[in-house]
């Protein structure tokens, strides 16, 4: 338990507000510099988890729709309508 492999998150933003999040999302960066720990993160704000991400799935009904590397999937117009609004 004191020095896992990997790190599983499930929503860690859900229900907090800015500032929490936004450390939250500080603290997940720093575990995954200083410990080099595989993290598994499902989360809704697409935008802090490909600031993140080495590789990320989009999920739709359960299945896998699109996989990729940060670059990749922000470029994918498809992500940018669906998640940044663009």
């Amino acid at each position: 338990m004191a020095q896992p492999q990997m790190l599983l998150l499930d929503e860690p933003s859900q229900g907090l507000g800015p500032r929490i999040v936004e450390g939250i999302f500080e603290a997940i960066a720093a575990v995954r510099q200083r410990h080099h720990v595989t993290i598994l993160l499902v989360e809704q704000r697409v935008v802090e988890a490909l600031e993140l991400c080495d590789r990320g799935y989009v999920l739709e009904t359960g299945r896998v729709v699109l996989s990729g590397d940060r670059q990749t999937l922000l470029a994918d117009p498809r992500v940018q309508h669906a998640y940044l609004g663009a």
